[in-house]
């Protein structure tokens, strides 16, 4: 809390700072949203060179989902122990030079070996973001600022069709594939981000003070809450629907309407997008509801439920020969999923202390990754047995119902745990 004796300059000096930081952090997940979309984006240039089927597709989406999953506990546990500043930087020097290494694979087993390590580095960017909320907002402004943390999801999303379109268009250089210049592109704008970081992110004096006086909270304690495997069994169900969108959107466009890469590109911007704004609302509406007395627990559920609430549009999707209300429902879904994401993702600076919010929030996004796995094993499978997207489709728009469920029933107040 700032002392009365604290001038109105410094105050301003401050806020400013404070939101200057969420647009820095915000930067990072765009690019890491970038880098996931490179291969889903890219696929078919890819498999004029590597041919692989729906399955091996879904694997390599697994095999980064895999060490996703488990470097979100594991980035966590780092950042908690290094600090958000050093460990961030760490991390995303790892996912950078993980993600332009695709561009050297020479077949399958090369571009699982890349998406492992990718998964390895990008697990910890949520983690990092999460810490640095916790460090620099008051409880009233963490929504709203995480929304905009999380709207880098869409810009990076936003970007990537039209921009990978571009490159595999125009970037034949050095004898090399296009494809290959995707990568190692993208994998250089996250190394010139690292720079920026580490010249701009410094702890706040009162919070490293506070971290240090605080009793360090260990996963075994976490993990005796039923509250914890709330949180992470919703995002489970959740984020499995959002990662069969995310990885499947571009080949459902390219196998339902025969679309190449320029068309597909010129319009699968668009769901992101709507995503982004997503983000923005979802938080920027549960932060409204705080500041006009309404509970954490009454603000974060209303928005919640309010997010679940647009998933189940997507059902629909199979009926539909335009593609137009194709992408217009798709959009629906995704502004509804990243609205649910962001306020998930703010549970654990609800519910844990700073000294071990990064752990919670890496065992949030591990549920989240296994998730993504399995239903993208199964959408591998029933797409080379045959079967259209119309069981994907069902299934993903269902999740979020069951996910806004099983947090009510779990967790009746969202509150402070008592850890040891």
């Amino acid at each position: 809390m700032i002392s009365q004796t604290t001038s109105p300059t410094k105050i301003d000096s401050r806020s400013t700072l404070r939101w200057s930081i969420a647009f820095l952090v915000s930067a990072a997940i765009a690019i890491s949203y970038l880098d996931r979309q490179t291969l889903p984006w890219a696929i078919k240039a890819i498999q004029v060179d590597i041919p692989f089927s729906n399955q091996v597709k879904a694997g390599l989406d697994s095999a980064f989902l895999v060490t996703y999953g488990l470097m979100y506990i594991g980035g966590g546990l780092l950042l908690d122990k290094l600090g958000t500043r050093r460990g961030f930087l760490c991390i995303m020097i790892f996912w950078s030079l993980a993600c332009a290494s695709h561009g050297l694979a020479g077949g399958v087993i090369a571009l699982a070996a890349s998406r492992l390590l990718l998964g390895v580095g990008e697990g910890g960017g949520f983690p990092a973001a999460t810490r640095a909320v916790a460090e620099w907002f008051p409880v009233n402004d963490r929504a709203t600022a995480m929304g905009i943390i999380n709207g880098g999801t869409a810009v990076g999303a936003v970007i990537a069709p039209p921009l990978i379109a571009l490159v595999l268009t125009n970037c034949n250089w050095l004898g090399l594939a296009p494809w290959r210049w995707v990568f190692f592109l993208t994998g250089a704008l996250g190394l010139l981000w690292t720079i920026w970081w580490w010249c701009s992110y410094q702890t706040p004096e009162n919070q490293i003070a506070e971290t240090q006086n605080e009793t360090k909270v260990s996963l075994a304690s976490l993990l005796q809450h039923r509250e914890t495997w709330a949180v992470v069994g919703a995002k489970f169900l959740s984020d499995g629907a959002w990662y069969f969108y995310l990885f499947w959107l571009p080949k459902y466009l390219f196998d339902a309407f025969q679309l190449d890469i320029k068309t597909a590109g010129s319009i699968g911007w668009i769901p992101y997008a709507a995503s982004g704004v997503g983000c923005l609302v979802g938080g920027g509406f549960s932060s409204w509801l705080l500041k006009r007395g309404v509970s954490v627990n009454g603000s974060r559920k209303l928005a919640l439920g309010a997010s679940a609430a647009l998933m189940p549009w997507v059902m629909f999707v199979p009926q539909l020969h335009s593609v137009g209300w194709v992408i217009f429902i798709f959009s629906l879904a995704f502004f509804g999923q990243q609205s649910w994401s962001t306020l998930v993702m703010i549970l654990p600076t609800d519910m844990i202390s700073k000294r071990a919010v990064g752990t919670l929030a890496g065992l949030v996004g591990f549920g989240g990754a296994m998730g993504g796995v399995l239903l993208g094993q199964v959408v591998g499978w029933l797409r080379d047995h045959g079967y259209s997207y119309t069981p994907a489709l069902v299934i993903s728009g269902s999740m979020h119902i069951a996910a806004f469920i099983l947090i009510c029933l779990v967790i009746p107040k969202i509150q402070p745990l008592k850890t040891v």
